[in-house]
């Protein structure tokens, strides 16, 4: 008994902490969108040494005609990637990113309201009611708008990086220079398949299900209740 009148209560807390976390995080990304932030001309930094595939490599930004160049190598050298003009990439990342991070912290935020209403309402033992079962339809709903929505943004987002690293990106395999290739139109459905590619497109359908099923549990108690 302790545990059940307990956890609806933890849970309530825990989804409140979870709601205001998300929430400041969409009000940084809204101030960092009208900030703007732009990279300091000649900004550079490394060499860095890192590790790819156990292999050593190195990343570096060089400062280069008041803009900077990004280069990676791998490989022990034999693989480089240099992409001109980094600023007008951190540009496109900025851009286009910072709504898609914007766009899933309305989502959590959304999200962990509706669930801590939902927990709300367990802590009082109004578990079977159309209150909290419409909340659950509503949490269902929102993971399958959610899942339509970010698929249409991450491909927007992809298509966008990959454009202007194809047009500002060279890659050298051991000492041949190769261009990357121009993407065509926009690929949709985005980066994960729209949206079935997605568990959170599933677990909107699963939770429509479940609520379909408490809903006609209730209806059938309350027309039994009726009977009696």
């Amino acid at each position: 008994m302790t545990a059940v009148s307990v956890l609806p209560k933890l849970f309530r807390w825990l989804f409140t902490a979870l709601e205001l976390l998300a929430l400041l995080a969409a009000v940084g990304v809204c101030i960092a969108l009208l900030i703007d932030p732009r990279l300091p001309a000649g900004a550079h930094f490394g060499p860095m040494k890192v590790d790819f595939l156990g292999q050593p490599g190195s990343v570096a930004l060089r400062a280069v005609n008041g803009d900077s160049d990004f280069t990676v190598t791998a490989l022990q050298g034999s693989v480089a990637l240099l992409v001109e003009k980094a600023g007008g990439l951190i540009e496109v990342l900025k851009h286009y990113g910072l709504p898609l991070i914007l766009l899933n912290t309305v989502f959590l935020t959304v999200l962990f309201d509706l669930l801590r209403r939902l927990f709300r309402n367990v802590g009082r033992g109004e578990s079977f009611t159309w209150q909290s079962i419409y909340l659950v339809q509503i949490v269902g709903g929102w993971l399958i708008v959610f899942s339509l929505l970010s698929a249409v943004a991450e491909s927007w987002f992809s298509h966008a990086v990959i454009t202007y690293v194809a047009q500002h990106a060279a890659v050298t395999i051991s000492g041949t220079q190769i261009h990357l290739p121009a993407p065509g139109h926009m690929a949709f459905p985005g980066a994960h398949g729209f949206p079935f590619g997605s568990p959170i497109f599933y677990s909107g359908l699963l939770v429509l299900a479940l609520s379909e099923v408490f809903r006609q549990g209730l209806a059938l108690k309350n027309e039994n209740d009726l009977t009696v």
